[in-house]
């Protein structure tokens, strides 16, 4: 699994070094090559369908299978439990960013959590005051002025960039719960592969709706979950409030792949291998 996800940043690093511009005698093709930030759109395209065609087949109808056969207080448990463990990461990135209070409020979850809350499954420290918030590698690259790269899609990962997939290699490797489960084969199968398929899961069942809905209504969801994707990436740097989603847990979802789950009025879509949901399909 963790090869895999190198694998994948090396191949999506080398295809955004073959970008090309459009003729600089044509100001609107320019204009609009800026705006979408897609110069591998065609490549970008084809992907988008296999996933699709992925997720009509698989993602979507799992999902379905399990918002129907897991109880709601169950989902809302391993939601719980899937944000836990991405505290180590959000608290280095509070400090990373310099964000003492940010940090503070993410450590005193995680103890709280951990211990009263039975693992995270109960979110105490939310009840008690301290909601939980997102934060990530790549939204710490982007505070120190790194720019977002072109805009990429990549299938069951989701739409991401270059910025955002270093950061999230960088969320992995510094994230505790990697190597903590060193020495057991049983342990070490049921977190690299059972922790994403149930964030997967989680993050694709809290957005049947909204991707229904694109899918069903935008001329081109293609372009809407790339325009969602970057405002809703965007909102998560700049540490703005978050629109809620029903069955949406930013604790849970961001590592920006995909990051996030998309607000009333866009669809980001996410992806299941770094810990966010798939984009979307019907």
């Amino acid at each position: 699994m963790r090869s895999l996800r190198l694998l994948v940043l090396c191949l999506a690093l080398g295809a955004s070094a073959c970008a090309t511009r459009p003729d600089p005698s044509d100001p609107d093709a320019v204009a609009e090559f800026e705006q979408n930030n897609d110069p591998l759109e065609p490549t970008n395209r084809a992907l988008f369908s296999v996933h699709q065609t992925i997720d009509r087949a698989v993602l979507r109808p799992a999902a379905v299978a399990y918002r129907a056969v897991v109880p709601p207080p169950v989902r809302t448990g391993i939601r719980n439990v899937l944000g836990n463990l991405r505290a180590p990461v959000i608290f280095l990135n509070d400090a990373l960013q310099g964000n003492p209070e940010r940090a503070r409020d993410t450590l005193a979850r995680f103890m709280l959590n951990s211990t009263v809350g039975l693992g995270g499954i109960f979110d105490v420290a939310a009840a008690m005051g301290l909601p939980g918030h997102t934060e990530d590698f790549g939204q710490t690259l982007a505070a120190a002025g790194l720019g977002e790269g072109p805009y990429l899609f990549i299938p069951l990962l989701g739409p991401s960039n270059p910025r955002d997939l270093v950061g999230t290699g960088v969320d992995i490797v510094s994230n505790p719960f990697t190597y903590l489960t060193f020495g057991s084969d049983g342990l070490n199968n049921a977190y690299d592969y059972g922790v994403p398929v149930a964030r997967g899961l989680d993050l694709r069942e809290g957005v049947i709706e909204t991707l229904d809905a694109v899918n069903s209504t935008s001329l081109d969801p293609y372009a809407t979950i790339r325009s969602g994707y970057r405002q809703q990436r965007n909102r998560e740097i700049r540490n703005a409030e978050r629109v809620p989603t029903p069955g949406a847990s930013p604790a849970s979802s961001s590592t920006g792949l995909g990051v996030g789950s998309p607000d009333s009025g866009s669809a980001a879509g996410a992806g299941t291998g770094g810990g966010t949901a798939p984009a979307p399909a019907r």
